[in-house]
């Protein structure tokens, strides 16, 4: 049975985190219950940092990607250990202003960036803004001239790497809504064109091959690509490229079926290849900026459910019906992710029935997990969703009207609310009568 390094169990047989009985979580704060542990975050920033320091001597900075999971709390930890942020809407922004959170370190991404977010992040500072295409390069370059600013920028390059993950989630080739892409001469064009403009700075280029990757030869691949593209600007243009950032993606074990490679693994490997195709290039090495947001958040949380009914079809399948489901985890009515399901009350004892566990909405796709192992559980058990860290709370809905679960943090023994669960009153907030 696969349990995170950050779980264990108690004398009770209980699933602990943060040494905290789960069981005692669920009842003072109610379920569905987002438990992130503290301790693990931090470990999981300094591992990437630690990584990135060893490997490029300082030329380098690990940004932690908003997207994965977002709230003032996880901000204020990443710039307490050091990290820059990626943010890619107005709201992940002013969440990071409001948890002061330093503007200079900011990297804002997205493919389709407004007037409005774009004069947000001119206003208050951001430090870098990643271009995605020549009408926001025009937009931005217009309006940074207007307010007597110039932009810090990176364009995003479609490298033209496949890197064997989820149709959904592979935003590397050409085919996809992100990015300039290499083959077709538009990358180029942009660079031109952004040399010429005044309200914009070019320093550097981005690019993000995909999603839940565990093979690190594509990123190596990915960094040569951009590499020569980097040599080829300054040797046709003229211009030096000063920042390479190469994305994130890295894989997390969800289940024990996943076998991610070590941060360390992938940095050492990486910062090899940069620096020999530098040498090769005759081209200085950039300053190398990653963006794990999965691989911080993802192993650090877990969601908790309280058992509502248990339902056997006779040569069919057994139904473990929860509070929560697609409004609060939709990873798997989106794209079948896996997960390690247990019951939290007998974490210690063997997983013997198979059972789909369903949600509460009103849709036969509202499942959390089809055909998976769990202790035999009833009515009142509570269940532990294992490596829910990133991309639930931050895709979390109010389908049918549900609201959306609190998080708390677990450190130490102690927990405390990061985000408080929502209201029937919250729900209504924006109604007009």
């Amino acid at each position: 049975m696969y349990i995170a390094k950050n779980l264990n169990t108690n004398e009770l047989g209980h699933l602990t985190i943060g040494g905290i009985d789960s069981l005692q979580l669920a009842e003072q704060y109610g379920t569905p219950l987002y438990v992130m542990d503290e301790d693990l975050l931090r470990e999981n920033c300094r591992a990437f940092k630690g990584s990135i320091d060893k490997y490029y001597g300082g030329r380098g900075l690990v940004t932690y990607a908003s997207k994965a999971f977002c709230c003032k709390a996880v901000c204020k930890i990443a710039a307490q250990e050091g990290l820059g942020l990626d943010v890619v809407s107005a709201g992940e922004l002013y969440t990071a202003l409001q948890a002061g959170f330093p503007m200079q370190r900011v990297f804002f991404h997205g493919n389709n960036k407004t007037p409005v977010e774009l004069r947000q992040a001119l206003e208050n500072g951001v430090g870098y803004i990643v271009v995605d295409n020549l009408d926001e390069l025009r937009l931005l370059g217009t309006m940074a001239q207007a307010a007597g600013k110039v932009q810090d920028i990176l364009f995003r390059i479609k490298p033209g790497i496949d890197a064997h993950t989820h149709d959904f989630i592979r935003t590397g080739q050409i085919d996809s809504k992100f990015g300039l892409a290499l083959e077709n001469g538009e990358a180029e064009e942009a660079v031109r064109e952004a040399l010429a403009m005044p309200g914009v700075r070019l320093v550097g280029l981005h690019c993000h091959i995909g999603s839940q990757i565990f093979d690190i030869a594509p990123f190596e691949l990915a960094a040569q690509v951009m590499l020569d593209f980097i040599a080829k600007i300054g040797s046709e243009l003229g211009a030096e490229i000063e920042i390479l950032d190469l994305g994130g993606g890295f894989g997390i074990q969800y289940t024990s079926a996943d076998h991610p490679s070590s941060y360390d693994e992938y940095m050492r490997r990486v910062s090899s290849v940069i620096a020999a195709r530098c040498a090769q290039l005759g081209i200085d090495t950039p300053f190398v900026v990653i963006e794990p947001g999965r691989s911080i958040a993802g192993p650090a949380g877990i969601t908790l459910y309280t058992v509502g009914s248990v339902k056997h079809i006779e040569g069919v399948r057994t139904y473990v019906s929860v509070d929560g489901g697609m409004t609060d985890n939709p990873r798997y009515a989106l794209y079948q992710a896996s997960y390690d399901v247990l019951a939290a009350g007998k974490a210690a004892q063997p997983r013997t029935e198979t059972v789909t566990v369903a949600g509460k909405c009103c849709e036969s796709g509202d499942l959390i997990q089809e055909n998976t192992q769990i202790q035999p559980v009833q009515p009142g058990d509570v269940l532990a969703v294992l490596a829910t860290g990133a991309y639930n709370y931050s895709m979390a809905s109010n389908y049918n009207r549900i609201p959306r679960p609190a998080v708390v943090f677990v450190k130490d023994g102690q927990s405390r609310v990061a985000v408080r669960r929502e209201s029937l009153e919250d729900l209504l907030q924006n109604d007009l009568d």
